[in-house]
């Protein structure tokens, strides 16, 4: 696993589509409280993946030509279950399970979080004053 929403399978750098999850360096809020939300996600990524073979199917390429895929384990959509449960946010798909995760409160929905593509544009940014 890369991160929370991008593995390597033999060599092949996939991004799962549908989805944007928390960089491994952003932090989110619950309360008063910061946390790693970018580690939390990868570490939910890596327990789906752990016990059994994660299928990919490949539906085309992101701009930095890494191939998109939904993924599955135990035919189970990866990405819907990481939207679900509040450890990515609905980025092309997964609307259904963002509204869930939302009204349930879970994850990065419990507290307060930057979106990951705001999250990075403030990263670049900081890079060049």
């Amino acid at each position: 696993m890369i991160d929370g929403d991008t593995v390597r399978i033999d060599g092949t750098v996939i991004r799962l589509k549908g989805l944007d999850a928390p960089e491994l360096h952003q932090t989110c809020n619950r309360g008063t409280q910061a946390y790693r939300c970018g580690e939390v996600a990868k570490g939910a990524l890596m327990r789906m993946a752990a016990h059994d073979t994660m299928v990919c199917r490949v539906a085309g390429q992101d701009r930095y030509r890494r191939a998109l895929a939904r993924c599955s384990v135990h035919d189970e959509d990866v990405g819907s279950k990481l939207v679900r449960e509040g450890l990515a946010i609905a980025y092309g798909g997964y609307r259904a399970e963002e509204i869930l995760a939302r009204t349930r409160k879970a994850g990065l929905w419990s507290g307060t979080f930057q979106k990951p593509e705001d999250w990075r544009r403030e990263q670049r940014a900081g890079e060049h004053p």
